[in-house]
C-alpha cells in the first residue's frame, strides 16, 4: 500500500493542480508572459503571484495595479518569461485567515485550521508568525472538499490538505499537509490515529 502515489506526488502540483477545479478558485492565470500577467492585474486589481514550486510563503507577491513594482517582479519570478508563475485574484479574507482543511483518504477532517497572518503580513504560513486557530468546516468548505477529495482519492493520494481562503481553493497540498499538532491541541483529536486507522483498513481489504 502507498499512502501517497508516487506518480500523483509527480502529477499533482500544488499550485497548478487549482486549475483542474477552476469552479473552486479564484479568478486565476498560469503564464509566463508578462503582458498576459499585466492584463490580468488591470482587471482584478490586486492579485497574488507565487511560484509553482514555492513553499512556506517564499517568493509570494501581493501586487495593485499600478505599483511601480509589478513589472520587476513580474520579471523576476518568471525570471525573464522563462518560468511559470501562478496568479490570483487577491482574496481580503486572508485577513480571516488561509483555513488548512486535511483530507484523508478524500474525507474532509471535521475542522479546518485557520492560519491569520501576523500584524503587518498578507501570508498565512505558520513558519511566518501566523496564529492557527481551529475552525469548524462551513458548508462551502465542505462542498469544496466534495468536489477534489473524489478524485484525490481515486489518484491514490490518501493524506492531503486543502487552502481555502474566504470561499475560496487556492492551493491542494500532497506533500507536507500540516496543521495535525495544532488541530489536535485545540480539540483534543487524534489526527494521526484516525489516518492510521484508514491505512489498516485499507491494508485489510
Amino acid at each position: 500500500l502507498i499512502i501517497n502515489k508516487a506518480a500523483s506526488l509527480r502529477d499533482i502540483n500544488e499550485k497548478a493542480y487549482t486549475a483542474w477545479f477552476s469552479h473552486c478558485t479564484p479568478p486565476s492565470l498560469i503564464s509566463r508572459d508578462h503582458h498576459e500577467f499585466i492584463s490580468f492585474l488591470s482587471e482584478q486589481q490586486k492579485i497574488v503571484v507565487k511560484p509553482l514550486d514555492g513553499m512556506g510563503g517564499k517568493s509570494i507577491f501581493v501586487v495593485a495595479d499600478g505599483d511601480p513594482n509589478a513589472n520587476v517582479i513580474l520579471e523576476t519570478l518568471t525570471d525573464g518569461a522563462t518560468r511559470f508563475v501562478l496568479a490570483q485574484r487577491y482574496i481580503p479574507e486572508i485577513a480571516d485567515g488561509d483555513k488548512r482543511i486535511l483530507l484523508i483518504d478524500g474525507e474532509p477532517f471535521d475542522y479546518a485550521l485557520a492560519r491569520i497572518p501576523a500584524p503587518g503580513e498578507t501570508r498565512g504560513n505558520l513558519v511566518l508568525g501566523a496564529k492557527g486557530e481551529g475552525r469548524v468546516l462551513t458548508e462551502r468548505d465542505r462542498w469544496i472538499c466534495s468536489e477534489v477529495g473524489p478524485v484525490l482519492k481515486r489518484k491514490g493520494v490518501m493524506f492531503a490538505g486543502l487552502d481555502i481562503i474566504g470561499d475560496y481553493l487556492t492551493e491542494i497540498n500532497v506533500t507536507s499537509p500540516t496543521g495535525i499538532r495544532e488541530l489536535d491541541h485545540q480539540y483534543g483529536t487524534d489526527i494521526a490515529d484516525l489516518l492510521m486507522g484508514t491505512i489498516n483498513r485499507r491494508l485489510s481489504e
